[in-house]
């Protein structure tokens, strides 16, 4: 047990450094619109070139499994997978030091495009492994454990690109040379080096054994991981939680800056927040991948959540960031914390209750306005918290020898942070729906997750799967 939780620990640190990246682009984001002139779309190519990566390395590693005659995860391992993949994200970040000094776009976002490309394989690898390394049947909490792990670096991220980008904690600080960018990214890229080695020298199991996919009289053996409608539906679903997720995150700071006037240097302690609120979400979620008591359990559902909130409220105090106006969210947390009680564990419920809640936060920020709004569209983190989990423990479910075939077209689907957010860029002009009315589409993404929370779950009962049965739910 203490072995499986010492290699349980060095997996999920790899999440850290997925989490850090995602959040810092949408530092970037405002940087180089700001210093290179360009449209809010344009911008927001750089949650594009980043998340299209993901896509690219999905296809790339299905069609050099098909050229192998075998998968590829299955023949070099998954630990070495990951070290790989950690390399290959080094590579991509030492373009950061020609793009800065060059002042070009092109070669920054096709640094984050290599890095985008490394955290495809390391993600294909580390789902499945940290799902199958203990018990399956808290397979989506362990999920949400390492998802907390990833917001980490969401959290810290943002404060610590602005920090090493505006050279101090003056208020008002102005960033001098864009060049300023290439540092924070090449000690990032040391230390995707570094901990590459210490996976391939770590006691990871290299391999994963599959039980056989579920057969019954409705669910007959199957030859590809698309013959499951579970799969399907839930690559689309994870097409559009990235999407609505990285979306609403990246055209945030061009709201603030039209509606409350907010200057580029001073946003990211909002960015922080957001993403700190699917750490929140992520650290409440993870708690029942622990055996405690059902008493302990309820008492740490209340706490984790305020000690997830603690940790971006102690991050910001040491970048000297006033907190004032971030207190007032820990009655926020209240309606989170209500959602998971009522999922009661079951994935398919938790989808559904969370996105019926992430609407209710994006019709508040569209209707309401000034810090209301931007709380209710922070808010929205709190509701995309546990939905990568839930998507990716049903869209797997009972898929047996396909898993690693079904974990690669899922990681595929990560597209969707691009194209949803280069949407609603697109939509946020003055001449088509404003920034505010823009958030639109993340009311539409979240009505499909809701659809996919439902349909979901009648698809596994179906299939002998039944999440509210924890003996079935194992399978």
């Amino acid at each position: 047990m203490q072995k499986q939780g010492s290699s349980l620990a060095i997996l999920i640190s790899v999440f850290f450094f997925w989490g850090f990246v995602a959040a810092s682009n949408d530092i970037l984001i405002p940087v180089f619109k700001e210093k290179l002139g360009l449209e809010q779309w344009q911008s927001q190519m750089i949650s594009f070139a980043f998340y299209v990566a993901y896509t690219i390395g999905s296809i790339i590693y299905v069609l050099l499994s098909k050229a192998n005659g075998g998968d590829i995860l299955n023949k070099i391992g998954y630990k070495n997978g990951i070290a790989l993949g950690l390399v290959i994200s080094a590579i991509g970040t030492l373009l950061f030091y020609p793009a800065a000094q060059t002042a070009s776009f092109g070669l920054m976002i096709t640094g984050l495009f290599i890095v985008g490309l490394g955290f495809s394989l390391q993600q294909t690898a580390a789902n499945p492994l940290t799902i199958t390394i203990g018990d399956p049947k808290k397979g989506a909490q362990r999920l949400s454990m390492a998802g907390g792990v990833n917001n980490v670096g969401t959290t810290i991220g943002p404060v610590l690109l602005s920090l090493a980008l505006y050279g101090g904690l003056k208020e008002g600080a102005k960033l001098e040379s864009i060049e300023a960018v290439k540092n924070p990214y090449l000690i990032l890229g040391a230390a995707f080096i570094i901990v590459a080695l210490i996976f391939k020298f770590s006691s990871l199991p290299n391999q994963i054994e599959h039980k056989d996919e579920v057969k019954t009289a409705t669910a007959p053996e199957r030859k590809s991981a698309l013959a499951y409608p579970q799969l399907v539906l839930g690559m689309i679903a994870i097409f559009i939680y990235v999407g609505v997720e990285v979306s609403t995150a990246s055209n945030l700071p061009e709201f603030m800056r039209q509606h409350i006037n907010t200057t580029t240097d001073q946003v990211a302690p909002y960015v922080s927040l957001f993403w700190a609120s699917l750490m929140i979400g992520r650290w409440t979620g993870s708690v029942g991948a622990f055996d405690l008591s059902k008493g302990t359990k309820q008492i740490m559902r209340f706490l984790m959540p305020y000690l997830a909130f603690g940790v971006f409220l102690l991050v910001n105090k040491i970048a000297s960031h006033d907190l004032t106006p971030f207190y007032i969210y820990a009655f926020v947390i209240v309606a989170m914390i209500a959602g998971d009680i009522l999922s009661k564990g079951n994935p398919a419920r938790q989808l559904l209750i969370f996105s019926v809640m992430g609407i209710v936060a994006l019709f508040t920020g569209i209707f309401a306005d000034g810090m209301i709004s931007v709380y209710a569209f922070i808010s929205v983190g709190l509701f995309c918290s546990t939905l990568w989990p839930c998507i990716f423990t049903l869209a797997i479910a009972g898929l047996g020898k396909f898993t690693n075939q079904a974990s690669s077209y899922l990681i595929m689907m990560i597209m969707g942070g691009g194209f949803i957010s280069l949407l609603q860029g697109w939509l946020a002009s003055d001449n088509l729906l404003g920034i505010q009315w823009s958030y639109l589409v993340g009311v539409a993404c979240f009505a499909y997750l809701a659809f996919y929370g439902w349909k979901a779950s009648s698809i596994l009962k179906s299939q002998g799967i039944d999440y509210d049965n924890k003996s079935e739910a194992s399978h």
